[in-house]
């Protein structure tokens, strides 16, 4: 059985660090297809190890898309008085 993810790479400092949404699985290289590649291979050792719990997560998780809106500049609260 194949099962898709969500993955999210940040920048820090010089490397990528990716991040598996689902599973809480991160990890990082120097370029982005080396993260990527790393944390595939995170990934599945992940799910090796812990296959019974993944499988009882995927079936009572609902994944679904949520639309935002970002603000462009952060705003400053007043002080307290």
């Amino acid at each position: 059985m194949a099962m898709k993810y969500t993955a999210v790479i940040t920048k820090e400092g010089s490397w990528y660090v990716a991040h598996c949404i689902e599973l809480g699985v991160v990890s990082q290289g120097t370029s982005i297809p080396e993260a990527q590649a790393n944390l595939k291979e995170a990934v599945d050792l992940y799910i090796e190890s812990f296959a019974a719990r993944i499988c009882r997560r995927a079936l009572s998780s609902l994944l679904y898309p949520i639309e935002v809106s970002v603000v462009p500049k952060c705003r400053s609260f007043p002080a307290n008085s």
